[in-house]
């Protein structure tokens, strides 16, 4: 049952959120509705008007498509939405920009028929509806039990202050619960601040890559670029006043649980040397997945003799003006990297070990437009539904598609029929920038599509590789030399340039932290290279330790890492909250359900195309499994972590 927000929260959210009043020209009118989203656009006009039946009187989406705002709709259709969305607006300013509707649950159901053709199905709506902001259950968490009093004597220490951890901070702070956030780099941003190559930009939405609670319609790009996202997150960071609680320069180096006091004593390495102890209740490891970069054992690495980067520590600085550069890996880095440093470098050979699947999306490097950001600024719950619009057709919406039908066989090339057509269309999408048939079958993988993270394209990496100063050269690198690299093809290219982008260890996120639960059992021994953690967060015989992007989160296609993040925090403070309102010191998971819930998981994995035979990714352990990966639904993982089951923990004193 979905319960209303209430009218404080929408008060008070109404500004940065749902929309701020405008007293606007027409032309600026104009230019927004020009520029808009027409599904979004069309519910707004039903919170400005109050007035479903618009939404039986104009026309609306085909369906909603990936990569597309636009729900498929025609240039006709979206003609009489625009026109008449350009006297709704009007009408809504002159008359005072009143309160928009905040629709009741039968409204709701009408809104989601429509915008998505029918696609929502009931399990979806109370999801969709927090999301859209029209209930408060994102927002406010889950009811605290605990006092306030019982809270402020809970501290907690927070390794990394990327997205997981600056948002760990926000929470926390909310909920009154002291906290200390340890970051090894000079700045907050995590990966968006290590990961500062030429070209690096998200592949998801940036309407969906951003926290729900924060405003969207600063962004100018749709799939914004690495200084933008860093700017953001620190932006955040200072919006919150989280700055002053952050320990910046410092490293974790161990975390051991005292038992007897019921604390963790962290470890850290301060900036000028020395080291320090902190004492917390809990400790929450926010390093995430891609803190811990790869870089392979080849013949002859450590003899070359010029200048040698690492995309996942990138200086700043580097200048490849006139230089030959070889890049090592042309997967989500190499595929992004490349186009942007063609121009400047005299030459480029890309090492590519194996092609990347790559899906059409010419918005890929499309900027937003000023109309379109006033719209998200003003037009009532517009930028909410732009959000919507952006994520609803990837999330959950592959499952059909990633599935492995054991009746199929076509020689490893998809995993059932509906994958095949996926195949065909990526295909065609790249015949569409080139008829070279030599070129076509070193970038048409012998895999699934899906089976790895896919990759976002508009042509340029097709373009790029057409150049004559750009050479594409497939199989693995055999050798690196003084003056250069010999590929498997045995021919030996010179370079005065070396650049690593060979992905991260997404097995051992802990890198060379050293966590000891009860009894000094040590985290990394007992995960080995298969992670585990009950919902990703919480793991057996480690009291009070919660990971975010831990064991088992990671939706690899089409969902938001920050929108999981924000799962996995109300999943936090409901466990801190569980703990002091029953008087305990801490909680761990039981663990025959977390093993239940990792096999369950796994289960789901192996029937999936990540396990194909045909597919190898670094999301692979030894075995071949994909410990690391999420195989339910994400409306499922919305449920599960908004509280904490005390049936579920064993609560100590």
């Amino acid at each position: 049952m979905i319960e209303p927000a209430s009218p404080e929260t929408v008060a008070e959210d109404l500004g940065k959120l749902i929309g701020l009043p405008f007293d606007d020209s027409d032309e600026t009118i104009r230019e927004a509705i020009e520029q808009a989203s027409v599904p979004a656009l069309l519910m707004s006009m039903v919170h400005m008007t109050g007035d479903l039946t618009l939404l039986d009187e104009l026309p609306g989406p085909f369906m909603l498509i990936a990569m597309d705002l636009q729900g498929g709709m025609s240039e006709p259709d979206k003609r009489v939405v625009r026109d008449r969305a350009f006297e709704v607006v009007r009408d809504y300013r002159d008359r005072g920009c009143p309160p928009p509707l905040l629709p009741a649950s039968d409204e709701i159901r009408r809104m989601l028929d429509v915008i998505t053709a029918g696609a929502v199905t009931d399990d979806y709506v109370d999801f969709i509806a927090a999301d859209l902001r029209f209930t408060d259950s994102d927002q406010r968490g889950p009811l605290l039990a605990s006092t306030s009093a019982q809270r402020a004597e809970f501290p907690v220490v927070v390794i990394g202050c990327g997205e997981a951890g600056l948002l760990a901070g926000i929470k926390l702070k909310q909920a009154g619960i002291p906290f200390t956030i340890v970051e090894k780099q000079d700045g907050p941003g995590g990966t968006w601040r290590a990961n500062r190559y030429p070209g690096c930009r998200v592949d998801i939405p940036n309407q969906f890559y951003a926290y729900s609670f924060e405003p969207t319609d600063h962004w100018t790009h749709l799939y914004s670029e690495q200084p933008e996202i860093l700017e953001y997150l620190t932006d955040v960071m200072d919006r919150h006043d989280i700055g002053p609680d952050v320990r910046f320069d410092t490293t974790v180096t161990e975390a051991r649980w005292d038992d007897g006091a019921g604390v963790w004593r962290v470890t850290v390495r301060c900036a000028d040397g020395g080291t320090e102890t902190l004492a917390a209740r809990a400790l929450i490891c926010a390093v995430g997945q891609f803190a811990n970069p790869v870089v392979p054992n080849i013949k002859g690495a450590n003899d070359f003799a010029g200048e040698v980067y690492l995309t996942a520590a990138w200086p700043d600085g580097v200048d490849l003006t006139g230089r030959r550069v070889a890049v090592i890996g042309a997967g989500a880095t190499g595929f992004q990297l490349v186009p942007a440093i063609a121009d400047a470098a005299a030459h480029v050979d890309v090492y590519q070990r194996t092609p990347q699947w790559m899906a059409p999306n010419p918005n890929y490097h499309t900027p937003v437009g000023p109309g379109a950001q006033w719209a998200i600024r003003h037009l009532p719950f517009y930028g909410r539904w732009v959000r919507f619009v952006s994520w609803f057709p990837l999330l959950d919406a592959l499952d059909e598609q990633v599935r492995i039908d054991p009746a199929w066989d076509d020689g490893g090339l998809s995993c059932n029929q509906a994958n095949q057509a996926i195949r065909e269309l990526f295909i065609a999408w790249m015949k569409a920038f080139t008829d070279d048939e030599d070129l076509l079958a070193k970038v048409t993988p012998g895999y699934p599509p899906m089976g790895k993270r896919t990759l976002q394209d508009d042509g340029t990496w097709l373009r790029t590789l057409q150049r004559d100063d750009v050479e594409l050269v497939t199989g693995p690198v055999t050798e690196i030399t003084a003056d250069g690299v010999t590929g498997a093809d045995g021919v030996h290219r010179p370079a005065d340039v070396l650049i690593w982008a060979t992905g991260f260890d997404v097995n051992h996120q802990l890198g060379p932290i050293r966590v000891h639960g009860i009894d000094g059992v040590e985290l990394g021994a007992a995960w080995g290279d298969e992670p585990y953690a009950y919902l990703g967060v919480t793991v057996p015989g480690f009291p009070n330790l919660f990971c975010m992007y831990g064991p088992g989160t990671n939706a690899v296609n089409g969902a938001s890492i920050i929108y999981n993040s924000e799962c996995q925090m109300r999943h936090i403070i409901a466990c801190i909250d569980m703990v002091l309102a029953h008087g305990a010191g801490s909680a761990m998971p039981r663990a025959d359900v977390t093993a239940e819930y990792h096999r369950t998981n796994q289960e789901r994995l192996a029937t999936m195309v990540y396990t194909h035979p045909k597919v190898v990714s670094y999301y692979q352990n030894s075995t071949g499994a994909v410990p690391t990966l999420f195989g339910s639904r994400i409306v499922d993982y919305w449920g599960w972590t908004n509280r904490a089951d005390p049936a579920d923990y064993d609560l100590r004193t």
